[in-house]
């Protein structure tokens, strides 16, 4: 298979790329946010609980997220 870019292309580091990664997440979450008048408040507010555990830095509790 013919690669556009040659022999001639440069690798990036993993680090440069997760950077790049994570930018390019941030920018999607800002342009492609939901409407929070369009979420039920239930799901509205287990959202809300979802970025308050991700802020806190806290863990889930043992018995969440268990299938």
């Amino acid at each position: 298979m013919n690669s556009r870019f040659g022999d001639n292309s440069e690798q990036i580091d993993r680090k440069t790329s997760r950077s790049i990664c994570d930018a390019v997440g941030e920018r999607l979450q800002q342009n492609l946010a939901p409407e929070p008048a369009h979420l039920s408040s239930h799901l509205q507010q287990l959202l809300d609980e979802l970025r308050k555990r991700d802020n806190d830095g806290r863990p889930m509790s043992s018995n969440q997220g268990e299938y």
